[in-house]
């Protein structure tokens, strides 16, 4: 994703507590659990803001397992809410709800370009999502928000284990993608458990950093933006 990030004031407290008691209301409605059926359709989502109070999100939709590009939509709106370190899943969130009712296709899996479980309070973007449209959901995230990891081998489909500093939890896997090329750190969002997410992630990987999905969420912002600017 791509971030305008000026600078931003210190975070009320009454909102951080607020968002912060959203959150783990949220918790209790997460399902890690393994699919029920192979998708076959999968969904690619990523949001990105063109200045401080806007927004674009864009998602794809791909037939699975051949990825073929069946949809793609995009909603461009105002975001009212200040950028929140730890929250930003509800900046992102409200305009992909929008996006979502645009589809005509209605996917299976979401693959979200972000975290899902493998955040503080196990809340991230994908899993935000997956409980707001009750799907099946995952995060694929470019940078890790929290844990620690050792390195994943050198070869495309290693992985590493993604845990929890104090607990040593899992809570993610960093996956190599490419060869040469930094990881990426895959996690659960919804009604989805860790490895069917690892394994989507990788069988949706065509020769790039990103898999397929969120690679060309993130290719069509980029032409979406001329229609907004």
């Amino acid at each position: 994703m791509a971030y305008y990030r000026p600078y931003h004031p210190p975070a009320d407290p009454e909102l951080v507590r607020t968002l912060t008691q959203q959150q783990h209301d949220m918790r209790q409605q997460q399902r890690l659990e393994p699919l029920a059926h192979p998708p076959k359709l999968i969904a690619g989502l990523d949001s990105s803001f063109p200045t401080e109070d806007t927004i674009l999100s864009v998602i794809v939709v791909l037939r699975f397992p051949e990825l073929e590009l069946v949809e793609k939509v995009y909603n461009y709106g105002p975001v009212d809410m200040p950028y929140v370190p730890g929250f930003l899943s509800f900046r992102e969130a409200p305009n992909l709800v929008h996006a979502f009712a645009k589809l005509q296709h209605q996917p299976d899996v979401l693959m979200v370009d972000g975290h899902g479980y493998a955040h503080p309070r196990r809340m991230g973007i994908a899993a935000h999502i997956g409980i707001l449209l009750d799907k099946p959901s995952f995060g694929v995230a470019k940078q890790v928000l929290t844990g620690q990891h050792p390195e994943p081998e050198a070869a495309p489909g290693s992985t590493a284990p993604l845990t929890d500093k104090k607990t040593g939890e899992l809570i993610g896997e960093v996956l190599r993608t490419k060869e040469r090329v930094k990881p990426v750190f895959v996690s659960p969002g919804n009604r989805m458990d860790q490895d069917t997410a690892t394994a989507l992630a990788w069988h949706c990987t065509r020769g790039y950093k990103l898999p397929e999905p969120t690679r060309l969420a993130d290719h069509w912002a980029e032409q979406f933006k001329k229609e907004v600017r």
